[in-house]
């Protein structure tokens, strides 16, 4: 009786597919974070590949990036200010954490993408983007 009771709640959840654990909903918020950093390692590539001849660039990219995660690093402690944040957060707090993480990672894709964009040349504020795209 007892594996006919496991079966038919096995069964249950399986086909119920509108409810979603807390679990669920922080693998899901993870897997979303970890499509973003993959896009920006994605634009972070291509914005090397293109500039790749311009050495001072590079340099200062690379050492923007690693600052930029430090940043990062730093935004979401002061989020989620805890030395044991699922004690205090609860079992929500990973949806919490990959969720900001994303957002961060989408605000700095948007930063980097400008990079690979032509869009305002004729700006003169725009630095050695300006200068680089106007040479090709």
């Amino acid at each position: 009786m007892k594996q006919l009771f496991s079966i038919l709640i096995l069964t249950i959840f399986h086909f119920n597919t509108n409810a979603q654990t807390q679990q669920e909903m922080n693998i899901a918020a993870q897997k979303e974070y970890k499509v973003a950093e993959n896009e920006i390692n994605k634009i972070y590539k291509e914005i090397v590949d293109k500039y790749k001849s311009d050495t001072l660039f590079i340099k200062n990219l690379k050492a923007s990036e690693r600052i930029w995660i430090l940043f990062r690093d730093a935004e979401v402690k002061m989020k989620f200010p805890s030395k044991e944040p699922f004690v205090e957060y609860g079992s929500m707090y990973p949806l919490c954490y990959y969720g900001y993480m994303e957002l961060l990672t989408r605000e700095r894709i948007k930063k980097l993408s400008e990079w690979l964009s032509k869009s305002n040349q004729e700006d003169g504020c725009m630095g050695s983007k300006m200068i680089s795209l106007n040479l090709k």
